[in-house]
């Protein structure tokens, strides 16, 4: 029974290690710009339409919402303090505008950032790695049918964190097509739904980056025979998202508008770094 087990093991490893090694290639991508692949893999080009739909329709809400603070509060004297000054919510307006505007250009530098930081990771991890798959394989079968099973473990829960990438990719372009909507809260004082939403997206995209970088470290402890450092790594990719969401917090002195110009001053000086040591 043992051996019928070892036999079934080996196969399913032999099959699988092949097509985990080659997962990884292009997996961030894919989730930080889910609706590119579905439209490959659906044959349409409609998801691009989506975001031009809310697009529209969160610049109109961001208008309407403007016009309506600024009617019941200078002139009706039924919302919020008659004595603020008027610039304090025409600031806000701006606010909400520009961001909802530049944020495909934002999203794009973060992006960027994230792929080149997880493809110099991973390469970093990969270099030196040994990719003898029958070695490794013979090593595991030799190692008994528990250390086997362990290995099985470790694949079960490396397709589990494949299909979490794609359901964070679904996460992340919903996330993104909502943007402009949540800027409306931006007009508020304590900037309404946007200070929770913007921390959320930031959560998503980290996990994103360090998700791929533990499940490459996963791998390579497994291709050097270290199933249980393999497993271990896994399982903390897998419960990223949570390990985040403990200390990643917005602070509530922290303004949106402050967060969002670190966003674009941290991306200007990374592009630029990168062209200088690229020359």
């Amino acid at each position: 029974m043992d051996y019928v087990m070892m036999l079934l093991i080996e196969s399913l490893l032999t099959g699988a290690l092949q097509h985990v090694n080659t997962l990884l290639d292009g997996l961030v991508p894919i989730a930080l710009h889910a609706e590119e692949y579905m439209e490959t893999l659906l044959g349409i080009n409609g998801l691009s339409g989506v975001f031009d739909i809310f697009f529209n329709f969160g610049v109109s809400l961001i208008i309407l919402k403007f016009l309506k603070k600024g009617f019941e509060r200078y002139i009706l004297w039924t919302e919020g303090d008659a004595e603020i000054e008027p610039m304090l919510l025409l600031t806000g307006f701006f606010k909400a505008l520009i961001i909802a505007i530049s944020f495909p250009t934002l999203y794009g530098w973060l992006a960027e950032i994230i792929d080149d930081l997880s493809h110099e990771l991973m390469t970093a991890i990969s270099s030196d790695m040994a990719t003898d798959f029958t070695a490794m394989i013979a090593g595991i079968m030799t190692a008994g049918l528990f250390t086997g099973i362990i290995s099985v473990i470790f694949f079960v829960c490396f397709f589990m964190l494949y299909v979490q990438f794609l359901t964070r990719g679904l996460e992340i372009m919903i996330l993104r097509i909502g943007l402009p909507l949540a800027c409306v809260g931006l007009m508020d004082q304590d900037s309404g739904v946007f200070r929770t939403y913007i921390q959320k997206f930031f959560q998503s995209t980290l996990a994103v980056l360090v998700q791929i970088v533990l499940a490459k470290l996963g791998v390579a402890l497994m291709l050097n025979a270290h199933v249980f450092w393999g497993v271990a790594a896994l399982l903390l990719a897998l419960r990223t998202p949570r390990f985040l969401q403990e200390f990643l917090i917005v602070s509530g002195g922290a303004s949106s508008g402050g967060m969002m110009n670190r966003v674009y001053s941290t991306a200007r000086i990374y592009q630029m770094g990168k062209a200088v040591f690229t020359k």
